[in-house]
């Protein structure tokens, strides 16, 4: 009888500490009734918040409190809060540059840009972790080509020698307010024209190519450290047929054992064209964890978030403590306001 207990409470420890692997959005301002279950639901780990969620720095942390009560355990809340065309919360947030602007300033004078990216990932952070969110996904890493509108402005630079000090850079300053940072679009969506969000990009370099090139910045930021990444959806046939956030080459053997990323893998959303590998969600979300990611993100799909909850066994579909944890915002006492 008392061999039971160690195996018992072992199992509970590993329930503890893990965390679903699903990430999820909510439609409102205000949590549903059915999102209340959603959120508790032992597949999901996370939510993502948007523009239609917010209205006040007020009403957007009780969201994030009443989010947190609704789970009753570990909960990540994230969020796009880039800057420039690409942020989320703006009404009584700082507005933030698009991040070619550093680029532009770096020109001229790194050093000058390298502490203006420092104090705009400190004030992110800050603003964010000042209401209950953990995270913002952040920094983008993707080369500024010319090619492809949906990065444009949103990456620092075109050359991946300067994309790495200022990544670094606001990174320091999101670390200095207690936030973890998040690269993407791994490993690179810069030389693609087409937007993964409506098509599914097919990029026909080279692995050397891309590893001399759009590369260059994740390994950088691999070595410094970074504790997570976002995959592309885009197709790299020369390298694998599937895309990035759903190929095991890519994940598992280039960024896992070539590149020794020991960090957290998110996949973009799977309700993006580019992840359109199957018309069912579970499929998606299935096929990303077989092939690496930690994490999967499911946005603007009720049906295939509820799909999914129904078809995946959540005990298969768990993060540890080691993944999730670094994720975590520094400031964890969320009350009421």
């Amino acid at each position: 009888m008392y061999g039971i207990i160690p195996r018992i409470s072992s199992q509970l420890a590993i329930i503890m500490n893990t965390i679903g692997s699903l990430v999820i959005d909510i439609e409102g301002k205000e949590l549903t009734t059915e999102e209340r279950e959603l959120v508790a639901h032992p597949l999901v780990g996370g939510i993502i918040l948007f523009s239609r969620n917010y209205e006040s720095r007020h009403q957007l942390k009780n969201l994030c409190y009443q989010l947190r009560l609704a789970r009753k355990g570990p909960l990540l809340i994230m969020v796009d809060q880039e800057g420039g065309r690409v942020q989320r919360f703006k009404a009584e947030f700082t507005r933030l540059p698009p991040m070619a602007d550093f680029g532009k300033i770096y020109n001229s004078n790194p050093a000058a840009a390298c502490q203006a990216a420092q104090e705009c990932g400190y004030h992110m952070a800050s603003e964010l972790l000042s209401v209950g969110i953990d995270l913002s996904l952040a920094p983008v890493l993707d080369l500024n080509k010319g090619l492809n509108a949906a990065i444009g402005d949103r990456a620092f630079h075109r050359d991946p020698q300067v994309v790495i000090p200022l990544a670094q850079s606001l990174i320091r300053g999101m670390y200095g307010a207690g936030m973890a940072a998040v690269g993407k679009h791994f490993p690179g969506h810069g030389g693609v024209t087409l937007d993964s969000h409506v098509a599914i990009p097919v990029d026909g370099r080279t692995l050397s190519t891309i590893e001399s090139d759009d590369l260059i910045p994740f390994t950088g930021l691999i070595q410094a450290g970074i504790p997570a990444l976002m995959a592309a959806h885009i197709i790299f046939p020369e390298v694998d047929d599937l895309p990035v956030g759903f190929s095991s080459r890519w994940l598992k053997d280039i960024l896992r054992t070539h590149l020794k990323f020991t960090g957290t893998i998110f996949s973009d959303d799977l309700n993006m064209e580019g992840a359109n590998i199957s018309p069912h969600y579970a499929d998606r979300v299935q096929a990303a964890r077989e092939a690496g990611c930690d994490f999967a993100l499911l946005c603007n799909n009720r049906k295939g978030v509820i799909a999914v909850l129904n078809n995946l066994p959540h005990e298969l579909h768990r993060v540890s403590q080691e993944k999730w944890g670094i994720l975590q915002g520094e400031q964890k006492r969320y009350e009421p306001v």
